[in-house]
């Protein structure tokens, strides 16, 4: 009798705790909402410093959320997570893209190749193209009359195709959610193969980094996130080649996946590289009329504008010259010094044995903080690439990085204007400060493992 009375009131013990839980999370979300309505009109007012704080704002109510959901009723905890993922989504649609005009550029690349010609061959401000020219999307290209197009081919394949269903900014944006429903369904499949609690998917459903660069900016990011987490999934359940066919379509919507195919590369095999060539040819063969510039805008400005090729906006190198001055030659011995970094570590990724499928995310998880570390991009919808990871495993070192990402928000319009460089020191600053707590941590966690044994 004592032992049934124990065994039932730690039943309800657990299930106050789930309501408790539960209640918390809709607390959380009603905040969550509050956020999300307010951040246009916010934005409008008062300009970017005040999106980026409401941003951040949502980023640590989501991580809290997060804790909550892993410890509420599974059924009811992803009914208001789906629910209010969508619901969000379908307020952020409803007002133009905020921050980027980028996603004009996608319809006028498929409106072009509609046309029978290669987006890759003239500027959008080109007397060839004056044709295509309406009041909707044309006056909104950026770059229209320096640049002609930097997407890569699988992103122009998608532009063309969702153009031939609707020319303007709603339908694009549509079919980039599109790639979010494949997205979270493969973060709940490979949660499932973990063996880890599904509800995680709020990690990524309520991240306020996909709700605005996705949902209300519509950017291209999205295919690149699913095609990548699609080859993760094909190469995990037993079909390596097939799955980097599928990662490197992604490279080729944004080159930030490839440190991905390093997590399901073994050494020396040599079918791997092949199929990844063979993908990657086969998919600029539509547009070799032009030659060379199928390497678009970014061979002919874009790594200028960037401050890349004179080192300006790369954080780490920016922080040695702030303490030994800039030399000549100093990019080249970055750029080989980080390509170095990045294939000594892809390599040692490659070799170590993987003995679980969180040890293989864990990894690429990494080999993509690097990569974005040593890259330090201006924008902030480059860093989607690792806002899965903030489901799949929830390291803090994600949390910083892809919330701290808002930071890089900037327009012209300032109020209050941060310089790049310190923004950047708080985003990669926090993100090595993270690392080397993680780190610490862990060492005295193995310490103690060592001392308890003896």
């Amino acid at each position: 009798m004592p032992e049934t009375f124990a065994s039932r009131s730690d039943q309800r013990a657990r299930f106050a705790n789930y309501v408790s839980s539960l209640h918390l999370l809709v607390g959380a979300g009603l905040v969550l909402v509050g956020l999300t309505l307010v951040t246009p009109f916010a934005f409008e007012a008062y300009g970017d410093n005040a999106f980026i704080a409401l941003a951040i704002a949502g980023g640590l109510l989501t991580i809290v959320a997060t804790r909550l959901a892993e410890s509420a009723p599974t059924h009811r905890a992803l009914w208001l997570i789906f629910g209010l993922g969508i619901a969000l989504r379908a307020y952020v649609l409803l007002f133009d893209p905020l921050l980027s005009s980028d996603i004009y550029r996608y319809i006028w690349d498929g409106k072009v190749q509609a046309a029978d010609i290669n987006p890759y061959r003239y500027f959008p401000a080109d007397k060839a193209l004056a044709f295509l020219r309406d009041g909707a999307i044309f006056p909104h290209i950026n770059r229209a009359d320096t640049a002609v197009t930097i997407y890569p081919p699988v992103a122009q394949f998608f532009f063309f195709v969702v153009t031939r269903i609707g020319e303007n900014v709603t339908v694009m944006r549509l079919a980039l959610l599109g790639c979010e429903a494949l997205t979270v369904t493969l973060i709940i499949l490979l949660l499932r193969r973990m063996n880890r609690p599904v509800t995680r998917v709020i990690a990524y459903l309520w991240h306020p980094l996909p709700l605005w660069e996705i949902a209300n900016s519509g950017h291209v990011d999205a295919l690149m996130v699913a095609l990548m987490l699609l080859g993760l999934w094909i190469a995990l359940t037993g079909q390596a080649l097939r799955g980097a066919a599928a990662i490197a379509l992604s490279v080729l919507v944004k080159p930030l996946a490839v440190p991905v195919l390093a997590g399901i590369w073994r050494p020396w095999d040599v079918k791997m590289p092949l199929a990844v060539v063979a993908t990657i040819a086969l998919c600029y063969l539509p547009y070799l009329s032009v030659g060379w510039g199928v390497l678009g805008f970014l061979t002919k400005g874009y790594l200028n504008e960037e401050g890349v090729s004179a080192g300006n906006d790369l954080w780490l190198l920016s922080l040695w010259r702030l303490v030994f001055g800039e030399h000549h030659g100093d990019v080249v011995a970055y750029v080989v010094l980080a390509v170095l970094v990045l294939l000594f570590k892809g390599f040692s990724v490659a070799r170590s044995p993987q003995d679980s499928i969180a040890s293989t995310l864990a990894d690429i998880n990494m080999l993509l903080l690097l990569a974005l570390l040593l890259l330090s991009p201006n924008y902030p919808w480059y860093f989607l690439v690792i806002t899965p990871f903030t489901a799949l495993c929830g390291s803090a070192p994600n949390w910083v990085v892809s919330i701290g990402a808002v930071l890089l928000s900037e327009q012209l319009d300032w109020d209050f204007y941060i310089p790049r460089m310190v923004t950047k020191s708080i985003l990669f600053g926090g993100l090595l400060l993270t690392w080397a707590l993680v780190a610490w941590r862990t060492r005295m966690q193995r310490t103690a493992e060592t001392r308890a044994w003896r």
